[in-house]
Parts: C-alpha cells; sequence; structure tokens
C-alpha cells in the first residue's frame, strides 16, 4: 500500500511542478506578450491572420465572438462528417476501409468536434490514415483551442471595466493553437516515439505467431496483423487537448500506443497538465493569484479524495475475488486486487490513477477496462464525469464551468449574509447566476434524460452485454461521458446502433455548446460593469471557507441530480456484490 501511495503522490508532484510554470506561459501568450517562442511564431501568426483575411486588432462582443465560435465549429463538422463518409475513395488508406455509415460518422464527428472523443468503432478497423490525420488529428487541435479562448473570454470578462470587448476569437485560436498546442504536442510526440510508440504511413504488418492458437470451432490462427499508422502524433494531442481518442480500438492499454511504464507517465501527466496549468493562469490573468491556487485547491481535493475511493477498492478487490477470505490477495510477488481489464504492466494503481485523470479531466483515454472495476471504483469515474467534468476537466472548459459553480456558491454565500454577491470585485446578480446555472445543469439534464429515452429502446437493450445493475450502469456511463464530453465507455455497451450513434451524438452537441454560448454571455455582462471596491462585507473568495463552500456546491449538485441514477446502478450492484 506504501509503494502505492508513493506512486499516487509521485504523479501529482510531477503534475503540479510541470503546470506552474506552463501557466505562466500560457497567460503571456494569450496577453500577446513577448515570450521565448515568440521570434519563431510571430511571423507565422501574422501570416495565418493574412490568410484568414483576420483584422487581430478587432475587439468583439461577446455575441459576435460566440458566433464565430459556432461557425468554426459548424464549419469543422461539415469537413470532417465528408471525410468519414468519404474515406474510401479519399488517398492515405492503404488498407481500402470503406466510408462509415452515417449515423458513425454522425456520432465521431460530433465527438471529436465538441472535444469528447468518444468512439463507437475501433480506429485501426473503421479508419483510414487520412480520416485520423486530416481529421481526427486536426479536431484533436482545433476543439481543444476553442474550449481554452472562451475560458480567457470569460477572463477578460472579469478584468475589463466598462466596455464591451471580450477578445477575437480568430487571433485567440491561432494564438492558443500555434504557441501551446502545437509546440507541446512535438515535444510528447518524440518522446513517444523514442519509447516505441508507432509513426508510419505504412500498411498493416502480417507476423507469424510463435504458438498456434485454436479456436473452439477447430479452426487454427497462425498469424497476426500488426496494425500500423501515424499514431503518436494523434496521441500527443488527444492527451494534451484532453481529447482521448485513442488510435487504435484498445487506446492506451495497447503496446503500439502506450509502450512502457515511461510512455504511460508521460501520457497521463498530459492529460492533466493544460487543465492544472490553467489555474494558475486564471490567478495571474486577474491579477489574484491566490484566486487561481483556491480553484486549483478545491479541485486537487476533490481529485484526490475520489481516487482514493478507486484506489482502495481496486486494490481490495471483491469477495468474489477472493473467495471468502480463502485467497490472499496481498501475496508478494503478484498484483492482488481486482486486475481483471488492467494491463499487468501497469497494475492497480497506474490503472486507477489514470482512470482517476481521465474521468476528471473530460479526457476519455484508457489503459484498463473501466466496465471491469469494482461497483464503486467503477462510480466514481461516472461521478466525477456526472459534476460537469470540472474537477481539472477538459482544456479550457473545466474550468469555466468551475467558474460557473464559483459564482452560484458565491450567489448562495451573499444571499445568506444578506449582501449582493461579489467575484473578483464584479457584481453577481440574478443574470450572471441564470448563466451560470445553464452551465451547471447542462450536464445533469443530458445524462439523464438521454439514459432515460434509451432504456426504453429496444436496440439498446440488445446492445448490453451484462443485465440488471451493472447493464443499468453501462447505459449511465454511456451518456454521462457524452454529457460530460468525456469519451470513455464501459464498452460493454455496443454503441454502434443508429439510436445510441445519433442520440449520444445530440447528447454531445448539446452540452458542449449551451454552456459555451452562456459563459460567453456571462463575459459579455461582466465586461459591462464596474469593480467594486473591498470592504468588509465582501466575501473573501480565497480562504478555505470558499474552497469548502464550493467544493459543497459541487458535490451537491452532482448528488442530488444523480444519487437516484447511481442508486439503481453501481449502488445496488455494490450491495448484491456485497450480499
Amino acid at each position: 500500500m506504501s509503494n502505492q501511495i508513493l506512486q499516487y503522490a509521485l504523479y501529482i508532484v510531477i503534475l503540479v511542478a510541470l503546470a506552474i510554470p506552463l501557466g505562466k506561459y500560457i497567460g503571456k501568450v494569450m496577453n500577446g506578450e513577448k515570450t521565448f517562442l515568440s521570434k519563431a511564431f510571430v511571423p507565422v501568426e501574422n501570416f495565418t491572420y493574412k490568410v484568414l483575411h483576420v483584422d487581430k486588432n478587432e475587439d468583439m462582443g461577446w455575441k459576435k465572438y460566440a458566433a464565430c465560435c459556432i461557425m468554426f465549429s459548424v464549419f469543422s463538422f461539415a469537413i470532417l462528417f465528408f471525410l468519414n463518409m468519404a474515406q474510401g475513395v479519399l488517398p492515405l488508406n492503404p488498407e481500402n476501409i470503406d466510408g462509415t455509415s452515417w449515423h458513425l460518422a454522425f456520432n465521431t464527428t460530433s465527438s471529436f468536434v465538441t472535444n469528447t472523443n468518444w468512439q463507437s468503432y475501433s480506429g485501426e478497423s473503421a479508419l483510414s490514415y487520412f480520416t485520423q490525420m486530416l481529421g481526427l488529428t486536426v479536431q484533436n487541435f482545433v476543439s481543444a483551442g476553442v474550449g481554452i479562448v472562451v475560458l480567457f473570454a470569460l477572463i477578460r470578462g472579469f478584468t475589463r471595466e466598462k466596455g464591451t470587448g471580450i477578445g477575437n476569437f480568430w487571433v485567440d485560436l491561432t494564438r492558443v493553437v500555434w504557441y501551446v498546442l502545437i509546440p507541446l504536442s512535438l515535444v510528447v510526440a518524440i518522446l513517444l516515439v523514442s519509447q516505441g510508440v508507432v509513426q508510419n504511413l505504412s500498411s498493416y504488418t502480417e507476423v507469424q505467431l510463435l504458438h498456434p492458437v485454436t479456436l473452439d470451432d477447430g479452426t487454427v490462427i497462425t498469424s497476426q496483423v500488426i496494425p500500423q499508422g501515424p499514431a503518436a502524433s494523434q496521441i500527443a494531442i488527444k492527451q494534451l487537448g484532453t481529447n482521448g481518442g485513442g488510435f487504435f480500438g484498445v487506446n492506451s492499454a495497447f503496446p503500439l500506443e502506450n509502450p512502457t511504464i515511461f510512455s504511460n507517465m508521460i501520457e497521463m501527466i498530459s492529460l492533466l497538465l493544460i487543465p492544472v496549468a490553467l489555474c494558475f493562469t486564471f490567478g495571474r490573468n486577474v491579477k489574484n493569484k491566490k484566486q487561481g491556487v483556491a480553484l486549483f485547491l478545491a479541485m486537487l481535493i476533490m481529485l484526490v479524495g475520489f481516487l482514493a475511493v478507486i484506489g482502495a477498492n481496486e486494490a481490495n478487490g471483491t469477495p468474489q475475488l477472493a473467495q471468502d477470505g480463502a485467497v490472499n490477495m496481498t501475496t508478494q510477488g503478484q498484483p492482488g486486487g481486482n486486475m481483471e481489464g488492467k494491463e499487468a504492466r501497469f497494475g492497480i494503481a497506474t490503472s486507477s490513477t489514470w482512470a482517476s485523470f481521465t474521468t476528471a479531466a473530460s479526457n476519455g483515454s484508457v489503459n484498463s477496462m473501466h466496465d471491469s472495476y469494482t461497483p464503486l471504483g467503477g462510480m466514481i469515474t461516472m461521478l466525477q464525469m456526472q459534476l460537469g467534468e470540472v474537477i481539472f476537466g477538459g482544456v479550457g472548459c473545466g474550468l469555466y464551468g468551475m467558474l460557473a459553480f464559483a459564482i452560484v456558491a458565491v450567489f448562495i454565500a451573499g444571499l445568506m449574509v444578506g449582501r449582493t454577491p461579489e467575484f473578483l470585485g464584479k457584481k453577481i446578480e440574478p443574470y450572471e447566476m441564470k448563466m451560470a446555472t445553464l452551465v451547471c445543469l447542462a450536464t445533469p439534464l443530458a445524462a439523464l434524460i438521454g439514459t432515460a429515452i434509451a432504456c426504453y429502446v429496444p436496440t439498446v437493450m440488445d446492445s448490453l452485454n451484462n443485465s440488471g445493475p451493472h447493464g443499468f450502469s453501462e447505459v449511465l456511463y454511456a451518456f454521462s461521458s457524452g454529457a460530460g464530453n468525456n469519451g470513455s465507455a464501459f464498452a460493454g455497451l455496443n454503441a454502434n446502433v443508429p439510436f445510441l450513434n445519433v442520440a449520444i451524438g445530440i447528447v454531445m452537441l448539446f452540452v458542449r455548446f449551451m454552456p459555451m454560448i452562456a459563459t460567453l454571455a456571462i463575459a459579455g455582462s461582466l465586461v459591462r460593469k464596474q469593480k467594486v471596491a473591498v470592504s468588509a462585507g465582501t466575501l473573501p473568495t480565497t480562504g478555505a471557507l470558499f474552497i469548502a463552500v464550493l467544493i459543497l456546491v459541487v458535490l451537491l449538485v452532482g448528488a442530488l441530480s444523480f444519487l437516484p441514477a447511481l442508486a439503481v446502478g453501481p449502488i445496488a450492484e455494490f450491495f448484491q456484490m456485497i450480499g
């Protein structure tokens, strides 16, 4: 156990040590300040504006900023949908893979445009290199960028006074892609290739097995097809951009996608690196570093608490695995605990950490099978998504989601003491509260309504590999993943059917763009206000009391919204297990 705790602590220490300087760098980039990459990228940045006919000095109001965001996403949707449908006649398709069905194309397009990366397909058998590179990888960059720029629009709402402009969407997106996402992805991709992650355009390779395998029907398998492709470049941005879509079907449990313990650490640190860094960026750019630290601590406390629950449950296993005490689960030399669905290379601690990080970060990549986790371990992965993916969450969107909860928290606290609530010097009034409520409730509404409808559809029931509470958990997890823009899955559900592809696709689009528009509306409202001076009645939002209130508000929204559904699924399964 002490070894596992040491692993958990090491991952978090490395993560924070890297995130602090990165947060400062991102703040400089988005403010247009000089950085060590300016000499190389300023000409590229200016050329981009020239090609796109962008006036970099334009300061957009929130409605135009939102319109640009939506139009860009609609354009991205159209291009990616076409690539999915037409890949059979497009180049870089050595395996001659046909175009996907219309409903799978809709689901995949919705998924990658919304930074969800839910996959109802296996990458190596469903998509060509051309679609993976020009379609998915490009969306991994720009969908992540869109989330980050909306956060900075909100930051300007807090810092500017008596204005209307919250920035320029095209300038913000250009800077975050060129200065942040591309350089980081290049470094991570090189590190991954050094560990053996595949990066080529070769055809798939057929190799002879050392020991032939005989199937139940007598068929003898003597060879295996090894998939190839430009994987490292996509894996780097899938982690850094909290995208998560695997180049190969089994994601980061596959040796060619995650070959060593060092590559595992690189990928796991990468999936939370930018979300953590943005907390420190926020504090720097609002000129209140303590505020950024307070938000970071609130997220970290919840992450550590949930990680402890997952790790403890997976390490202890189940009564069935222990056979009522007849099997020693802690024998030296064997992993112990619940190793079902986990890579033997990584074990309990690393698998549990990844599961916690990926469902907290709106990433969705996996190095183990969440469907095989213990009932309570699997429930926590679900709950982290159901809270709105605000425990660090996706790049940008996780922090602006948490800021919506912060607005709700200060509003409640203000009502309790009879004062107009204030946050970062701006009064929080009914309009901001309405918009913040939309942000907070979008995930529960979409997930629960989608799950309820799906449970009445016969094709969904036919797609389940399990019945009872676990079968319900698989459906609930799928819609929670889509509603959290996460993308991971319990995977006991065959989601590649028309209803699920369309329903989950609609959920992903709703939960991406409804909170995004509401956040920009908050930014537009705040930017017009004048800052008020701090007084004796102002609620401090950087201390332990505020952190506790913020955590309580986040947990209450999740608990009150999802507890009945969780009681029918993983909680019922837990009591069945111990009964």
